[in-house]
């Protein structure tokens, strides 16, 4: 089963003053968040990617330019609208601050299935979007590369808690229990049996032994395996 590195953009100046971007036009990677998207860029970088497929939002683009400018080979590039950020409606381009005093801003902390945002589309309409997505060109990349296939999607904080929620089972009404920050890296194979959560919301470590592991075989060892660098292991 070939593995997906799911990639939060790097921080935006939209994030450092407290504003929900949404889709905004314009909203660029600072400092910081250009930081952060070369660190991760280096640490993806040994392994050879097959597809790389971002959100057409600018500070997705910018991180995935990143990473580009740090791989030896040449991953097919491709723009995926299904995984761009969610559409807040009315509440883009306004403060968090302001929007926590929102009666629905509780709803989307404790019953996000339920959350239609004014204007905007409903939370679970954008994790049925996403993990289509994921979950379609993930196939793709697997029929065209094989099993040992490795490739990444560059998305948003909530597209990517949503595309683990479903990868762990989750409820959507529970998504909000997991963290994804700017330019953090969660790792999921989607296998026979089951998705197979590797790792979530990382922003540092060794990522290379995903370009030297064997194809998984998608069952889970009883016992919990050895591990993926253990005499043993089922990935080694």
């Amino acid at each position: 089963m070939a593995t997906v590195l799911l990639l939060r953009h790097g921080r935006t100046t939209a994030n450092a003053t407290g504003v929900l971007a949404g889709r905004t036009a314009g909203v660029a990677l600072d400092r910081v968040g250009r930081d952060q998207a070369d660190r991760a860029a280096a640490r993806i970088a040994p392994i050879p990617l097959a597809a790389l497929v971002t959100s057409p939002l600018e500070r997705c683009r910018q991180t995935a330019r990143a990473v580009l400018a740090q791989q030896q080979g040449s991953p097919e590039v491709r723009v995926e609208r299904a995984i761009t950020e969610a559409d807040y409606g009315q509440w883009q381009g306004r403060k968090l601050a302001d929007l926590a005093k929102e009666p629905l801003w509780r709803t989307v902390q404790a019953n996000p299935s339920a959350v239609v945002f004014p204007g905007g589309e409903s939370m679970q309409t954008m994790q049925s979007r996403a993990v289509a997505a994921v979950r379609r060109i993930d196939a793709e990349v697997e029929a065209a590369h094989g099993p040992s296939a490795v490739w990444v999607a560059v998305s948003h904080g909530d597209i990517v808690k949503s595309v683990l929620a479903d990868a762990l089972g989750m409820h959507l009404d529970l998504f909000q229990r997991i963290a994804v920050g700017p330019a953090s890296v969660s790792v999921v194979r989607y296998g026979e049996h089951r998705p197979e959560v590797v790792a979530t919301n990382t922003d540092s470590g060794d990522l290379s032994w995903l370009a030297a592991a064997p194809a998984p075989t998608g069952d889970a060892a009883v016992g919990g395996g050895a591990g993926h660098d253990e005499p043993g292991s089922a990935r080694a």
